[in-house]
């Protein structure tokens, strides 16, 4: 009997560990400048609230049919059609940040990155991301950036 019980509890314990890892973070942007966050995964479900903001990265968690429920930096949640979305291709610093001409610390710093800038990336290797911000071109460290799974 005793070993019933421990072979179920184990079954249990595998089956809980499948459903978390299973529910990996995406990371997704915005397509457009504008687009509808829904309250519920259907065109008929009311706007909830519109982002303005073309490439905000947002993370998705959860999906239904063509409907993904996502959730932004601040926590506002909703849901949004699978068609304004498209592949990570942007992070917001949540402090404040120098942006490097190299990836390293070592290299000239060419600009000051203030907390809650949209930051563009080109590429990103190691602990750093190369990124484009207004008219500037260079490196990040990849600590403090949310869009970003480490």
């Amino acid at each position: 009997m005793i070993f019933k019980i421990k072979e179920i509890f184990i079954i249990l314990c595998l089956l809980f560990y499948c459903s978390i890892s299973s529910a990996s973070e995406i990371f997704v942007s915005l397509k457009k400048s504008k687009v509808n966050v829904r309250y519920g995964p259907s065109f008929d479900s009311d706007v909830k609230y519109v982002y303005k903001k073309i490439n905000l990265p947002i993370k998705q968690i959860d999906k239904k049919e063509n409907f993904r429920r996502i959730i932004d930096l601040k926590n506002n949640s909703g849901w949004i059609h699978v068609s304004q979305l498209k592949k990570i291709n942007s992070v917001i610093a949540t402090e404040d940040k120098i942006l490097f001409k190299k990836p390293t610390s070592f290299a000239r710093p060419i600009a000051l990155i203030k907390k809650g800038r949209l930051l563009i990336i080109q590429k990103c290797k190691k602990n750093w991301c190369e990124i484009e911000a207004d008219d500037f071109n260079g490196w990040v460290k990849t600590d403090n950036l949310w869009g970003l799974i480490n």
